[in-house]
């Protein structure tokens, strides 16, 4: 259909008319394309909701149903319409989902300012390199009252204490709320903890108490806990670790140095138990059942041998589903599992974009606060192009046919969708990873098409047969071979991981250029006419935005103890003792820069830009920019006498009349960032970025108030 928007040469004057007139025939041309849009819609909801600097009222929960009503009677009559009002409703629905499941959560409790005796029962437990953690719930501080929230205990390497899932018990140990954004915008762990039930975190000071528990272990978490034990008896190392994830769900026994090469090589999807999984879970359990009933003659010509291996099949894959804890991907993964069990028991196709935006709509609904996480949006991007591509590609493809050459044609094709595969996935969610973590992995399809095919083949069917063998203590006949595939799948990592520039750091993109990306994608994927190219000039803009980006000069830590200064291309560290790691390598991430340069006690960086002497140094973004002051030590009287802000990782108390970050005002409004731009200087904390939501700890009060919280540094 030709478009007339779209036909180059159309002359400026009146060019928004003509859109507006021809915006219906191009809208009826994609009639079949518009309901996924629903489920964007639904997300923008949410994503307003989260961009607020305060709560809204709570008569905005009563918005949507009246718009849901209003669009579903006037689609009856005119669907274009109805599908414009639509939009308005499903955005109301996402913003009032997000406000009740942010009012619904439990506070956060007042946890203690020193060391406390933990009395809780175990949730669940993790393997770690050295060491394990608990999940505890109901926590009891001191003998206190239970809590409503959960918390998580690190225990010592050499505690002999083997705690279950079930059992109750008792540690000395130090707990800390969850920490704040390293920098303004940052990934907001108190956020994520809010809506997860996360209290606090800790690690234990002496060894744990164990106590067999009354009410048993919860739901699953004890055969998640046996099967990582088996694991990890049968495949020690490495190999036992990344085995027991793929079963599992739980990576933190991975050592560093193989989950920094599956990062570094692309591979970090296979740890992330999700739709390729799944599929393997669901595609072999539907070949065994629906094998098993064609063997008895009697049940396959009584029985619907294909519907009952449909649904044998989805029941194994909502087990796995939860025994590797439900995480986004997987609920996703199952989500359209679920539809494309319902769409082969009708009739339908399995696979589509309706599909995809069911399974998006439902994991927002029950999880909203999952939109802004790396793991939902990589998921669904990496399917929505994957879906896409296939539609596109699959009347382009040639035909395997028959006769001679025939399994060489299948064979071709097979390893084409492997690459195609996995260049539309990483294609789809470079912005995500670039936004989220600052890196671009160059050589992932090299990796991908060999380690892929190893987890399809091997890993994951051995797995599966271990799983089955425990019972009956054979497991090792099947985690044996399951071993021999992850250790190939390790030397694929860290192979691909050693060539030279596997892995580059690069500037995040930043909010406003994901976003273009988003949208980009989408119009790209989702509509089907030629208008679909508009999405090319989107995507180029929000990739390119990391060039409008521009890093804060200066950085101060929520404690003081770290301080950054850009120094041109470099990112200089003032560090104190304790300084957290964390932060640190956000800060480099945000700079992209991959080390950093220790700030001189006396001389200059950058050409001077940075000049330090002894009780203070001297930042200017440019010779005739403004100037900040980074007192140190005992500075001279006459240190900030030009500066147009003072920074300082002690208290101040009034020595300067210029804009002071200090250690006061950092513990009273977090992380500060500061630009010397020519018009002036530009201070933001975390406070100001995050406002007034329900997971933003209150200002703290200092030493002797009432309902303080800790107290006030001192000098």
């Amino acid at each position: 259909m030709s478009i007339t928007l779209l036909q180059p040469g159309a002359a400026q004057d009146g060019l928004a008319r003509r859109v507006i007139a021809d915006l219906p025939a191009a809208l009826a041309a994609e009639r079949a394309r518009l309901a996924p849009w629903l489920a964007v819609a639904l997300g923008l909801g949410v994503l307003l909701y989260f961009q607020l600097e305060a709560e809204p009222p709570r008569e905005v929960l009563w918005l949507a149903p009246p718009l849901l009503a209003l669009a579903t009677w006037t689609a009856m009559r005119r669907p274009l319409l109805g599908w414009a009002l639509g939009l308005a409703a499903a955005m109301a629905l996402g913003f009032a989902s997000a406000r009740w499941q942010a009012e619904r959560q439990p506070p956060m409790p007042e946890l203690p300012r020193g060391a406390t005796i933990v009395t809780a029962r175990v949730a669940a437990v993790e393997l770690l390199p050295e060491g394990q953690r608990l999940t505890l719930e109901a926590p009891r501080f001191d003998g206190g009252d239970a809590q409503a929230r959960h918390i998580r205990i690190r225990l010592k390497a050499d505690d002999p204490a083997r705690p279950q899932p079930g059992d109750q018990v008792r540690i000395r140990a130090m707990v800390r709320p969850p920490a704040a954004p390293a920098h303004p915008g940052a990934w907001d762990f108190q956020r994520a903890a809010w809506f997860s039930g996360l209290g606090g975190n800790g690690f234990a000071l002496g060894r744990a108490e164990v106590l067999p528990g009354e009410a048993g272990a919860p739901l699953l978490a004890g055969l998640r806990a046996t099967i990582e034990a088996r694991v990890a008896e049968a495949l020690p190392g490495a190999a036992g670790a990344v085995a027991a994830a793929l079963l599992t769900g739980g990576q933190s026994a991975i050592p560093p140095a193989d989950l920094a090469a599956m990062r570094d090589s692309g591979l970090a999807h296979l740890l992330s138990v999700s739709g390729l999984h799944i599929a393997i879970v669901m595609g072999l359990s539907f070949t065994v059942i629906r094998l098993l009933i064609a063997l008895l003659p009697g049940l396959a010509l009584r029985l619907p041998g294909k519907a009952i291996a449909a649904l044998g099949a989805l029941a194994l894959g909502g087990l796995y589903m939860l025994l590797t804890g439900g995480a986004v991907p997987m609920q996703r993964s199952f989500a359209m599992a679920a539809l494309a069990t319902l769409a082969l028991l009708t009739g339908r196709r399995a696979i589509s974009l309706r599909a995809w935006a069911l399974a998006a709509a439902a994991v927002l609904l029950l999880q909203p606060a999952a939109l802004l996480g790396a793991s939902f949006q990589m998921s669904f991007a990496a399917v929505l192009a994957l879906i896409a591509g296939w539609e596109w590609l699959r009347p382009r493809l040639p035909q395997v046919g028959s006769g001679e050459g025939r399994w060489r044609r299948r064979l071709a094709l097979a390893a084409f969708g492997v690459v195609a595969t996995s260049v539309l996935a990483g294609a789809a969610t470079t912005p995500f990873g670039l936004h989220h973590f600052g890196r671009l992995q160059l050589y992932g399809v090299a990796a991908n098409a060999l380690a892929v095919p190893l987890t399809s083949a091997v890993v994951m069917p051995a797995g599966m047969a271990a799983v089955a063998l425990m019972p009956f203590g054979l497991e090792s006949l099947a985690l044996a071979p399951m071993g021999w595939g992850v250790e190939a799948i390790l030397a694929v990592a860290r192979w691909v991981a050693a060539w030279p520039g596997a892995a580059v750091s690069a500037p995040p993109i930043p909010a406003w250029g994901l976003g273009l990306c988003a949208l980009g994608l989408l119009w790209l994927c989702l509509w089907a006419t030629t208008w679909r190219l508009l999405a090319i000039p989107l995507l180029a803009l929000g990739l390119a935005s990391g060039a409008w980006q521009r890093p804060p000069d200066i950085l101060v830590s929520a404690d003081a103890r770290l301080i950054a200064v850009r120094a041109g291309e470099d990112l200089a560290l003032q560090r104190a003792s304790g300084a957290s790691a964390l932060v640190r390598d956000t800060w480099l991430r945000l700079h992209g820069v991959a080390e950093p340069v220790a700030l001189p006690r006396s001389g200059t960086l950058a050409e001077g830009a940075v000049d330090c002497r002894p009780g203070a140094c001297t930042i200017q973004s440019g010779p005739n920019g403004p100037r900040a002051i980074l007192l140190r030590g005992d500075p001279p009287a006459e240190a900030c006498a030009a500066a147009a802000v003072v920074v300082s990782a002690e208290p101040v108390r009034g020595r300067c009349a210029a804009r002071v970050v200090d250690r006061f005002a950092v513990w009273r409004n977090g992380v500060h960032a500061i630009w010397l731009e020519p018009g002036g200087v530009r201070v933001l904390s975390d406070r100001e970025a995050r406002g007034a939501r329900p997971w933003v700890p209150p200002v703290p009060l200092p030493r002797g108030t009432p309902s303080a919280d800790p107290p006030a540094p001192t000098e």
